[in-house]
């Protein structure tokens, strides 16, 4: 399949969309894993604000309602997945081997760890401390397991079955190996309710382990991207914005060294957890530094495609859960070193995930509820 799967035609009209989808099985026959990133990236929206350097009145409100969202928008995508491997056994077990899609596995995993985060910072409000961390005590495994078979089986299958062209190499490579990272960001926020000697040492040595898989893997990708734009160029519209997502590792492993740097007191020794805690600036700093500049360079490329063409499609939702992780990252090293800088970058950062859910999540509404047209058959 060409790389136009991963979004879909929105040529018919909303009525005979909704003529060819009218009953419940036909609705989720084409449910593919790329939808969790919707709630990745509205899940993010909540857990930025969290721990924003700028708070105001209303803010956290407002994120608890979106975690709730996010976290009632993972049940009911869940549901639907299960049901449609139910009935379309044979369509949903193919994508495993379309060479784009594929990829997007990587999604229901950081789902799961993007509203099992939320449920430590927000949903406790509502819930209670011990009930959020059961609950996050179920989704950080979960996500992890998957998270870990992802960045080993899909990598697997793009070396030895799905067939890769020169030009082959975009932003959703780095999908299936990011997850580990998530990991490793949301279980520094369990580390304080892990039992304390060897169980909580071995908890933070397994997310500097994931850490570090993640980001190496993702260096690797993000090579092969750049070579790739500079031979190839930029390629279909469509693609476009999976260029984004390289600022998904980049924002994510500042943000998981941070907060793993933060509780690294609690399970070593202080001159070890000191040098933990300062790696996280050493490190941050820089890689926030590439990530403004890939930044900059997806903003002009994505400008350059919007004045041709830039369709809807899923692969919007790209715009989102990086911007967040850069938000998190810089808010982390705010945090550990004072700069008002850093925190002024956070709240630039969030306030563009914001307008960008805005805009993501309102197409997404039409496109699937109102014209059913993402509901289609892929293009």
């Amino acid at each position: 399949m060409s790389q136009t799967t991963v979004h879909r035609s929105h040529a018919a009209p909303a009525r005979r969309i909704f003529t060819d989808l009218d009953s419940p099985r036909q609705i989720i026959s084409h449910i593919t894993p790329n939808w969790y990133a919707s709630i990745m990236g509205t899940g993010i929206v909540a857990n930025a604000a969290a721990t924003l350097p700028l708070q105001f009145p209303g803010l956290r409100t407002a994120a608890t309602i979106v975690w709730g969202l996010a976290s009632i928008l993972l049940i009911g995508l869940t549901a639907v997945t299960i049901a449609h491997w139910a009935t379309n056994r044979a369509r949903a077990s193919s994508y495993r081997l379309n060479p784009v899609m594929a990829q997007f596995y990587g999604a229901p995993p950081m789902a799961l760890l993007t509203v099992g985060t939320g449920t430590i910072l927000l949903g406790k409000n509502v819930l209670g401390l011990p009930l959020a961390v059961g609950i996050d005590w179920v989704l950080w495994p979960l996500g992890t397991v998957l998270g870990l078979i992802s960045a080993v089986a899909v990598p697997y299958l793009t070396f030895t079955r799905h067939d890769v062209k020169a030009d082959g190499a975009f932003g959703g490579w780095l999908m299936p190996i990011v997850p580990p990272m998530v990991s490793a960001a949301s279980g520094a926020l369990l580390i304080p309710f892990v039992p304390a000697g060897q169980p909580r040492l071995s908890m933070l040595f397994a997310c500097y382990a994931m850490f570090g898989l993640s980001l190496v893997a993702s260096l690797i990708v993000i090579t092969l991207l750049w070579s790739r734009l500079a031979q190839h160029k930029v390629g279909a519209p469509g693609m476009v914005p999976t260029l984004w997502i390289v600022l998904g590792p980049l924002g994510q492993s500042i943000t998981a060294v941070n907060l793993l740097g933060g509780v690294a007191q609690l399970a070593v020794p202080a001159s070890f957890a000191r040098a933990l805690g300062d790696f996280g600036i050493i490190y941050g700093v820089p890689v926030l530094g590439f990530a403004i500049l890939w930044g900059a360079l997806a903003i002009a490329i994505t400008v350059r495609t919007a004045r041709e063409h830039l369709p809807f499609s899923l692969t919007w939702w790209s715009f989102t859960f990086p911007v967040g992780t850069c938000a998190t990252g810089a808010t982390g090293l705010a945090l550990h070193t004072g700069s008002t800088a850093l925190a002024v970058l956070a709240v630039v950062f969030y306030v563009g995930l914001v307008a960008a859910w805005i805009v993501v999540a309102a197409r997404t509404f039409q496109g699937s509820v109102i014209r059913g047209t993402l509901l289609a058959p892929p293009a």
